[in-house]
């Protein structure tokens, strides 16, 4: 059946092929929007559990680093945590802006002051990592190495407070380059360092135990909501997030694109299956004749609607195929001008190419285009026999 929809195909080579060429747009936006629907927030969930923290704290009332507020006794916190059994680490983290002389002027810095036994931001690359009680180091992301040229061992001085008329720094601190590392929430481009929770407190001159956020990793997942509940308690001042409830606050902030990716996804199906539907059409118009005779030498109606819907399931098929790389190649296009935006996370993603979405495309696609062949086919086998064949004689 498949040789004979095949060879029937071929006799209109040009044709055909724009057909499957057009297929083949609808089955590569399709699946595009599928991505599109999904992706961003599995990239989300992927990020935050880079590290396997499960729980974020942050200040009363908003999200981690959302905004620059702090909150009191971090990390007083952070070690209680960590004598908690089901908890595995836990470490306070606070963010400020920080700059290192460039030339005559002043590198502005991203300046993460974070709890080295309980850390979850960064991953080593080359060199040391922090230690606990190290106050005299400092880690920093490629960015900042390719900017300034520095490597593990070098002594740099990083400063704070600057007066934007002057451009000068109320405070100074030099430290020792122990290793380069990758950032894992760092936006494309930024450049951030690491120091110790009490160095960044002094250039930052923040009184007091205080702190953007806590990361808390939980041993077991199915403790996740139980901890944070109890953080809670701990906690009346602070915001407790599980990573499930940041995706579920995530994704409401998503609803624009979800519903985005639903619409031209709709579209593309019925694309799909308006161009089926009109080529075997004609097809089916053309080949009256020769369906009438096979019919008059006693091929069964359903054998006529068989090969019809052989020849439909062949179009969406080669359409499907090529769809498929295009579909791919256009999501990686498209990815790479969405992230480019400023502030997003380098390792966020809007086009997530997983099995699951590109199966689910192409079986939607592939029944679509095999439904769609369900109208000719019909016309096909109602044809009269004997008007036909003397509409074709004459």
């Amino acid at each position: 059946m498949i040789r004979l929809a095949a060879k029937n195909l071929s006799r209109h080579r040009l044709r055909n092929t724009l057909a499957v060429l057009g297929i083949a747009v609808a089955a590569a936006l399709l699946l595009d929007m599928v991505m599109l629907a999904g992706g961003m927030e599995r990239s989300f969930e992927r990020m935050l559990l880079s590290r396997g923290y499960q729980i974020r704290l942050a200040p009363k009332g908003t999200l981690p680093f959302d905004t620059e507020a702090t909150f009191p006794g971090a990390a007083a916190l952070s070690a209680r945590l960590r004598a908690d059994p089901r908890i595995s680490a836990a470490g306070a983290v606070l963010g400020g802006a920080l700059f290192t002389a460039s030339g005559d002027s002043l590198l502005p810095l991203a300046g993460l002051g974070v709890e080295p036994q309980g850390q979850g931001l960064y991953e080593l690359d080359r060199g040391a990592d922090l230690a606990p009680g190290d106050t005299a180091g400092i880690v920093i992301g490629g960015t900042v190495a390719a900017a300034t040229g520095w490597r593990p061992g070098d002594t740099v001085r990083i400063v704070s407070g600057t007066d934007p008329q002057v451009a000068r720094a109320s405070s100074g601190r030099r430290l020792v380059v122990r290793g380069v590392v990758h950032w894992l929430y760092a936006a494309r481009g930024q450049r951030t360092v690491g120091i110790a929770l009490p160095v960044m407190r002094g250039l930052g001159r923040v009184a007091g135990d205080r702190a953007s956020m806590i990361m808390v990793k939980v041993i077991r997942d199915e403790d996740v909501e139980a901890v944070a509940t109890e953080i809670r308690r701990l906690a009346p001042g602070a915001e407790v997030n599980s990573v499930t409830t940041l995706v579920a606050r995530f994704r409401t902030r998503l609803t624009y694109f979800r519903q985005l990716s639903l619409i031209l996804g709709t579209i593309s199906l019925f694309v799909g299956i308006l161009l089926v539907t009109t080529l075997l059409t004609i097809t089916v118009n053309e080949r009256l004749g020769e369906i009438a005779t096979l019919r008059a030498i006693g091929v069964s109606r359903g054998g006529i609607v068989r090969r019809v819907l052989a020849e439909g399931a062949l179009l969406t098929l080669a359409g499907n195929a090529i769809g498929l790389l295009l579909g791919l190649a256009t999501a990686r296009y498209l990815d790479g001008i969405l992230t480019s935006f400023p502030g997003l996370p380098a390792a966020i993603s809007f086009f997530v190419p997983e099995r699951g979405a590109v199966i689910r495309a192409a079986a939607a696609l592939l029944v679509a285009g095999s439904i769609a062949g369900a109208w000719p086919a019909w016309r096909a086998a109602r044809a009269p026999i004997a008007a036909t064949l003397r509409e074709e004689a004459t």
